[in-house]
């Protein structure tokens, strides 16, 4: 075959450092505007990028030409400098040091953006670590729970 052709949905979860709840308000809104620009920039667009106070959830299409390590290190590098800069007051804020990467298949990626749209209905009655773990145990990911949280 000569030509490479891929099309890799990715969920991707990630928390703010001991999930201090920094992502409020302008914060969160402006927040969800800069990952999408840096996931273009990436070559991976964004399909949705949502979250609550202390977690973001995105859902994008992965470029053939980056590995995922390399897109979730620029994502947090980039996106907590911005905040940092745009936001003095939180001169603190830090990301935790982990992600979780999951895949989507094409048949579930409707179902996935309802999952991430709803970000706020589900944290009315479950943590993000219950949440994370749920993730974990539905892709059969093995953990150590020593080692997850930061």
């Amino acid at each position: 075959m000569a030509q490479s052709l891929a099309k890799v949905y990715v969920h991707l979860i990630f928390s703010t450092k001991g999930r201090t709840r920094w992502l409020t308000g302008e914060v969160r809104n402006e927040l969800h505007a800069y990952l999408v620009g840096i996931l273009r920039n990436l070559d991976s667009p964004s399909i949705l990028v949502n979250s609550v106070d202390d977690h973001v959830h995105v859902l994008f299409c992965l470029s053939r030409n980056h590995a995922i390590k390399t897109v979730v290190e620029k994502i947090k590098a980039s996106s907590s400098k911005w905040v940092k800069d745009k936001w003095p007051a939180l001169r603190s804020f830090h990301w935790q040091n982990g992600y979780g990467a999951f895949s989507v298949s094409q048949s579930n990626v409707r179902s996935a953006k309802q999952y991430i749209a709803n970000q706020e209905e589900h944290h009315r009655n479950m943590t993000f670590q219950e949440e994370f773990r749920r993730f974990l145990e539905r892709y059969q990911v093995a953990y150590d729970e020593r080692y997850v949280w930061d």
